[in-house]
Formats: C-alpha cells, structure tokens, sequence
C-alpha cells in the first residue's frame, strides 16, 4: 500500500512539474503575432522617416536583448519550480517560492514590454501614433479572447 501511494504522489508530482513547464513555455514561447503585426504597421504602413526608422530600430534592438535575457530567466525559474514540485511533491514553501518567482519574471517580462511599445509609440507623429494606439489595443484585445 505505501509504495501505491509513493507511486500516485510521483505521478502527480510529474504532472505538476510538466503542467508548470507548459504554462512556462507559454508565456516564454508564444507566437508574438501582435508583436509581428505592430512591427508590420510601424514598417509598412507608418511611412516613417529615416530618422524614425533609425530610432526603432535601436529602440528594437535594446529590447530584443533584454527580452531574450528575461526568456531565459523565465525558462530558469520553471527548471526552478520542476524541481521544487519533484524535491516537495506537493505544494510546499519551496513550490510557493518557486511560483512567485515565476510571476515575479512573468511581471517584470511584461512591465518592460509596455516601456518598449512606449518608447517606439514616442518616435512617432500625433498621426502616427493614433494608428499605433489602434493597432496596440486591437493586438492586446485579440490575445484577452
């Protein structure tokens, strides 16, 4: 009878740690098709000016390397919360810890992509920016559905 009940907490442990990599996964690894259709509006339809461009571009390339870095910290943190749902099997201090930091990362992911639409919306023309404005609340609306 023990080794039954040894065995059910390891499957549920696993399946923990399996549905907390795939919840990582998506938060990490999702398509970023809002991102492609405001980066498609920024260089397709904005008409920018070389000097916009220029300015995006960096604006891009600095978020870009931090957003990878905050990726890898969230790919890090989930490791983190596998191993302590495998160490706990169950929902102990160390899966607590590991689930704030989580969302700790998850947060600070996304509080930094809103400064990066901030700084790309700050390039732009009054025009310009109404459009952005558009195209940022229909992307956000699209990934509530």
């Amino acid at each position: 009878m023990p080794s039954r009940r040894l065995l059910l907490v390891g499957l549920i442990a696993f399946a923990a740690a399996i549905a907390g990599v795939f919840v990582g996964r998506l938060v990490a690894d999702a398509p970023r098709a809002s991102e492609t259709e405001l980066h498609a509006l920024l260089h397709g339809q904005l008409d920018l000016t070389p000097e916009q461009e220029r300015k995006l571009e960096r604006i891009e390339a600095d978020f870009a390397g931090r957003r990878q870095a905050l990726e890898l910290e969230m790919r890090a943190a989930n490791v983190r919360l596998a191993q302590a749902i495998e160490a706990e099997h169950g929902y102990g201090p160390r899966v607590t810890e590991a689930i704030d930091e989580t969302h700790e990362v998850m947060g600070t992911l996304q509080k930094e992509t809103l400064q990066h639409l901030f700084a790309m919306r700050g390039v732009l023309n009054p025009d310009q920016a109404e459009m952005f404005d558009k195209s940022v609340v229909k992307a956000l609306t699209a990934d509530a559905r």
